[in-house]
């Protein structure tokens, strides 16, 4: 029986997902200038509302990791969704520095179960050896959708203010979660799957929903412990970090680095920031599918998938040299390719499914998320102190040492790639 194909149609679905969840997170990033000028915000303020969403993002990894093994991801998503868009279009009425803050709070809320539902979809629908294709497809919505939608959303807000691009950005995603539910299904729920599709997915290691036995998710504090006392794991923690710093720099202060800091028109200043995320995307694909064929060849894992994380997080480095010229053109060169490593890096999601012991996938990766966005709460505010005198320099020298760390966390701190065994039962705790 030829299989169908109906993983990649749910593939496409994540990826608009994702689409919607970068683009809600980074229009304050867009916003900034105009809205720290309307609201008399210092950069130092600034840095905090850019950073609030990572602070709940962050600290809510972990339950959000439990919701992902505990519901369905048709309809956890389509809540997720709804919610943080109702809160962006609330943004949108916000008119001090508190009422934004506690938005970007809320906003953070609701998008954290969202990077472990994706993995868990990843995992269910695909085999081990496309694994990382899969997951650098979807993750590239993050940065195709800001590639070429930011000179949109530079455009809403030229015609209709920084409230209208909450407005409009919120009202798209509130849509879009009617449209989720009613078109997802997990594997053995899909009526257009076919079982040649569910046993190729399933004897290359795909976890299809209800083929393998698996353990009830109960909160054991010894299941946390069990996650957070691996080196491996620690050292995936830590590059996760690292190229999530380079990603909230442009996530967050890369448009105001542009029209405060190098002097661009705002409107000029949405295209050349469009580059970066293009190159993004470009190392995210180029990463994922040579480390899939590198799997397909026979080389070990560990080199199939560290390997090129190495290089991209070497490369972003490079994002120091704009400190050394105040050409335009070479400003975005560099940003460009820093951004391209950083992208390339960005398949680590591969060590989550890899890596996680088989009931604790959830919880690893919101572990793993957890870990890594603590680079959105720290990384804006550092950059808001550093930046604070009218000198971008130190912020730029404080990310590519970022990078740096990243790199050398995978080459001596990640051993070999092997999944974590599952830990000893033990009593749950009653809260």
């Amino acid at each position: 029986m030829k299989r169908t194909r109906v993983r990649y149609g749910m593939l496409a679905l994540v990826f608009v997902n994702v689409v919607i969840n970068y683009i809600d997170r980074t229009n304050i990033s867009v916003a900034g200038a105009a809205l720290s000028k309307d609201l008399n915000l210092t950069s130092v303020q600034l840095g905090y509302i850019f950073s609030a969403f990572g602070w709940t993002y962050a600290l809510l990894q972990i339950p959000g990791g439990l919701l992902a093994d505990r519901f369905v991801p048709r309809v956890l998503y389509a809540v997720c969704l709804i919610s943080w868009s109702l809160v962006t279009v609330l943004q949108g009425f916000a008119r001090s520095f508190a009422a934004l803050f506690a938005l970007r709070l809320a906003t953070g809320t609701f998008e954290a179960p969202s990077y472990p539902i994706n993995n868990r979809i990843v995992t269910n629908w695909f085999p081990e050896n496309e694994r990382a294709s899969a997951i650098a497809l979807y993750v590239s919505g993050q940065f195709i959708g800001l590639a070429f939608l930011t000179p949109v959303l530079v455009t809403i807000q030229a015609y209709a203010g920084w409230p209208g691009l909450f407005f409009v950005t919120g009202l798209v995603g509130l849509v879009w979660g009617v449209i989720w539910y009613l078109f997802y299904r997990d594997p053995l729920d899909h009526p257009g799957v076919n079982e040649a599709e569910l046993t190729h997915i399933e004897a290359g290691g795909g976890l299809v929903s209800g083929r393998q036995p698996a353990k009830p998710t109960v909160w054991r504090w010894a299941n946390l412990k069990h996650v957070l006392s691996n080196r491996t794991l620690w050292g995936v923690y830590i590059g996760q970090f690292s190229v999530n710093a380079l990603l909230w720099f442009f996530l967050t202060w890369f448009p105001t680095y542009l029209v405060t800091y190098r002097g661009l028109d705002f409107i000029k200043s949405g295209y050349l920031a469009s580059v970066p995320f293009l190159a993004a995307c470009v190392g995210l694909l180029l990463s994922g599918f040579v480390s899939d064929r590198l799997v397909q060849q026979g080389r070990s894992v560990s080199v199939a998938r560290k390997t090129p994380i190495i290089i991209g997080m070497l490369l972003s480095v490079s994002i120091v040299g704009a400190n050394y010229t105040n050409d335009t053109a070479l400003i975005i060169f560099f940003m460009a390719l820093a951004f391209f490593g950083a992208g390339m890096a960005l398949i680590s999601w591969v060590f989550v499914s890899l890596l996680s012991p088989k009931p604790l996938i959830g919880l690893t990766g919101g572990v793993f998320n957890f870990m890594g966005n603590l680079a959105s709460i720290v990384v804006p505010i550092v950059i808001g102190y550093l930046a604070k005198g009218g000198d971008f320099r130190p912020a730029l020298l404080f990310v590519g040492a970022l990078g740096l760390v990243g790199a050398l966390s995978y080459m001596f701190i990640v051993g070999k790639i092997e999944r974590v065994p599952e830990p000893v039962s033990s009593q749950p705790v009653n809260f």
